[in-house]
């Protein structure tokens, strides 16, 4: 009598179904479904309607049949009776979550009791249907399945496509040191709170962790706590039922649930508050918890990592942090050091994010110009790893093909003059007169440039380092014991700080008028500008106004 009812129930569903009842399915979406029962009504019906959404749909009617289908071709999702002719669904359930690409299984029923639907959600399966199902149901599974299969295929897309780019760099003890810390403590399932300052690269060590891991073929949940408003966090992490709360239309998994068997980031989790921690605590401990509104106890099965940009000992401290949650999460504890510390990766870096963001933007760089190398090897980087790699794609953007990456185009503050190339140091000997070098006439003739100016000495012109004084000891000649120089060759100067001296020394010469400087040097005004932009961009100039002088 019930397969008569059931039967009849389901050949309303398919002359009432047209092809605009189901939800439409986007780019990312189920494609494969398999729909396994031994009745070919059921098979029928079920298999149209799900054709009409443009599914591959394939069917069988026995475990045999189902078992050779999916060793030939994955699935997106399975529907699958309890009782076949060859065996029991629920074993058929046991043997899929074994597969590379593991489905979504609803598990589908006419004899359905709470102890067989306890036992097939624990066994793994997406969702349990008791016949006969109406369409709203057969909708609300499908939308269900697709949500959670477009979070895994992005989860999954961007962790492949990150790749190499996901790689740890540097060749520094500490990252050696760290990159070591991350092969062994990843192969656990130890919750590991992982440190730095913004900007170190934590996510990144998070995504090694992950990756290197048991469960790297599961799904990998991330959720910025600093993000979400404090009246949506609790709803974010657990979910909620629906009319739990004002907008609450419908029931919805937290990323607790979602990242059951897989590995949740909780990033930024000095940020969670604090009557939020205590049901966090919980969780940690017990791995069980109740969505928002609701009473059932949800049991899961997650990996946690979390990270902060804050020494969490002092936010206790401070009363803003648990103490008994510090512990909870502090198991294997993973310091990411700041790139002052770990300045001999600067460059490796760099050359990295060159190479990368090249290809991103089609743009043919030759590389860094010696003074960009140089600036970017001495400058503090506060913003740490992240700082570089956004000034390196804004130097890239800026440049042309075939150029080199100059100082102007890294765009660098001048950070007192913490960039610049040093001299070489002054050894104790005598000091000689200071003249400026030889500059050229209009005609291009050189002439000599008087040692001591007939004008009266000109104030500074803003943002231009003066030139040494005749009492600069840095510029001084060495002298033998009797007051002559000495027979020994002075230290050399590099050439690109020989011609910033004689620039320098030009343009106090003019009092900072900058056409005259250019016509005196047989440049143009332009070249001259980019120059004095330059020596600003290393820290050998402050900043001085552009029209000054002009």
């Amino acid at each position: 009598m019930f397969r008569l009812d059931f039967a009849a129930r389901f050949k309303q569903l398919h002359e009432r179904l047209s092809l605009g009842d189901l939800l439409p399915l986007s780019a990312m979406s189920l494609e494969k479904i398999l729909v396994l029962d031994d009745e070919p009504l059921v098979l029928n019906v079920l298999g149209d309607i799900l054709r009409r959404k443009h599914y591959q749909v394939s069917t069988a009617r026995c475990l045999a049949e189902a078992e050779a289908l999916v060793s030939r071709e994955p699935f997106d999702i399975l529907f699958v009776d309890m009782r076949l002719p060859d065996g029991d669904g629920h074993q058929f359930l046991e043997r899929v979550r074994l597969l590379p690409e593991r489905p979504a299984v609803v598990m589908i029923t006419g004899h359905g009791t709470i102890e067989s639907a306890v036992s097939c959600m624990r066994a793994g399966a997406f969702d349990y249907l008791i016949k006969p199902f109406t369409p709203g149901q057969i909708e609300v599974v499908i939308k269900k399945a697709e949500a959670v299969h477009q979070l895994i295929t992005v989860n999954r897309y961007f962790s492949e496509r990150e790749g190499p780019a996901g790689e740890i760099i540097g060749r520094s003890p500490l990252m050696q040191r760290l990159r070591q810390i991350i092969e062994r403590v990843a192969q656990t399932d130890a919750t590991i709170l992982i440190t730095g300052e913004s900007g170190t690269g934590k996510e990144m060590v998070a995504r090694e962790l992950y990756r290197h891991s048991p469960r790297r073929q599961e799904s990998y949940i991330k959720v910025n706590c600093a993000a979400v408003s404090e009246n949506l966090i609790e709803s974010e992490f657990f979910g909620h039922e629906k009319g739990a709360f004002t907008g609450a239309s419908e029931r919805r998994e937290g990323r607790f649930e979602l990242a059951h068997r897989g590995t949740l980031l909780l990033d930024e989790v000095s940020e969670i508050p604090l009557n939020l921690q205590a049901k966090l605590l919980r969780v940690l401990q017990e791995r069980e918890f109740e969505r928002v509104g609701g009473n059932k106890t949800i049991k899961v099965n997650v990996r946690i990592l979390a990270t902060s940009n804050r020494d969490l000992l002092h936010c206790v401290e401070r009363g803003e942090f648990r103490q008994d949650l510090y512990y909870r999460l502090n198991v294997f504890p993973v310091h990411v050091p700041p790139l002052r510390e770990r300045r001999e990766d600067i460059l490796d870096l760099a050359d990295y994010f060159l190479q990368r963001f090249a290809r991103k933007h089609g743009i043919r760089p030759l590389g860094f110009s010696d003074n960009a190398r140089a600036a970017i090897q001495t400058y503090a980087w506060p913003g740490n790893v992240r700082e570089l790699q956004n000034t390196v794609e804004r130097a890239v953007i800026l440049t042309e093909d075939n150029r080199f990456v100059s100082c102007v185009a890294l765009g660098l503050p001048n950070l007192a003059r913490s960039a610049a190339k040093p001299l070489p140091p002054p050894c104790p000997r005598e000091t000689a007169p200071w003249s400026p070098a030889p500059a050229p006439e209009a005609d291009g003739r050189m002439s000599p440039v008087p040692a001591a100016h007939p004008e009266p000495a000109a104030a500074p012109v803003a943002g231009l380092t003066p030139p040494p004084g005749p009492d600069d000891p840095a510029v001084s000649v060495p002298v033998n014991g009797h007051g002559n120089p000495a027979a020994a060759a002075p230290a050399v100067i590099p050439l690109e700080e020989v011609e910033r001296q004689h620039i320098l020394s030009a343009l106090h010469h003019t009092n900072g008028n900058r056409t005259r400087t250019a016509t005196l040097l047989g440049i143009s005004i332009r070249t001259l500008r980019n120059k004095l932009q330059e020596y600003r961009a290393i820290g050998t100039a402050a900043d001085a106004d552009d029209g000054a002088g002009a």
